[in-house]
């Protein structure tokens, strides 16, 4: 059968998602390891173990039902379709990067073996039902975080390996936030989250490498009161170093998860008192 006309197929649940009552949603793009029945025997012996997953990032985060925080994460790996992306697939960085159907790796080995790739039907069908839902709930969430709080607020929280050559110099430092150079949201939230990771041993930066990808620019919106930002975390701080394959520390967690949740509790608190002033600013004109 011709490649361009290759017949659909059943796609699961594209996303997890469970209803908090905060004013934050935690987006997990990255994190999701399953794949298409028919990528099984189309992947590289590189891509197999599916190297540039978030891995654990869902793990991390596991403290959000207690802050009662929404978190929506992707069940379908990234070499399926990459969920930081725009539909059309513009670049996002002037750099060397993967696309909305990424065909490399970050190491720059193919993906797949030769015409393994997606049917332009399946991209069709892997857009209509795993793309469009995810992103369709990140805006219904927001909607519905906003109209009861009067703002809302997403993080898009990712991990990456300390050293990837093809897309940065060096290694990387452990926190990278990034609010698109001030457009995604307050700078008064991106400085409180970093002020808490001020706090510890961590490196950090803001706007360096990592701005944020497509759903921090395209959910970002301060001018209505939905402001959004991206976490980049280094591996490093909580994967066992020196293992083959990717195992998680407990130790390292042990470090790394509290301080997570000491930022996410900035970030409500921050957000709150925000939202209270500009209320009161509101209130004012109005009684005049």
């Amino acid at each position: 059968m011709d490649k361009q006309e290759s017949p659909l197929f059943k796609i699961d649940p594209p996303y997890h998602f469970v209803k908090g009552d905060s004013p934050v949603l935690v987006s997990i793009p990255h994190a999701g390891l399953s794949l298409l029945p028919e990528m099984t025997n189309a992947l590289s012996e590189e891509a197999k173990s599916l190297p540039d997953t978030d891995w654990y990032v869902p793990e991390l985060y596991d403290f959000l039902p207690q802050l009662s925080v929404s978190v929506i994460s992707a069940n379908y790996s990234r070499y399926v379709i990459d969920l930081n992306r725009p539909e059309d697939d513009k670049p996002l960085y002037n750099s060397k990067t993967t696309g909305l159907f990424p065909d490399i790796l970050f190491s720059e080995q193919p993906i797949f073996l030769k015409d393994g790739q997606h049917s332009e039907s399946r991209k069709d069908q892997i857009k209509n039902e795993i793309w469009q839902p995810y992103h369709q709930k990140i805006a219904t969430e927001l909607a519905r975080i906003k109209a009861k709080f009067g703002y809302a607020i997403l993080l898009d929280a990712h991990s990456i390996a300390a050293q990837v050559p093809m897309l940065f110099d060096g290694k990387l430092p452990d926190f990278n936030f990034g609010n698109n150079d001030g457009t995604s949201c307050s700078t008064k939230l991106l400085t409180c989250a970093d002020k808490v990771v001020a706090t510890s041993h961590y490196s950090h930066v803001c706007n360096g490498r990592f701005k944020g990808g497509h759903i921090t620019r395209f959910f970002g919106q301060p001018d209505q009161n939905i402001h959004a930002m991206q976490l980049e975390l280094s591996q490093s701080t909580y994967l066992k170093s020196g293992l083959k394959g990717y195992q998680i520390d407990i130790a390292k967690k042990q470090t790394i998860s509290p301080l997570l949740k000491q930022m996410i509790t900035a970030l409500i608190d921050t957000g709150t008192k925000m939202y209270s002033q500009e209320k009161r600013k509101i209130n004012e004109v109005d009684d005049e």
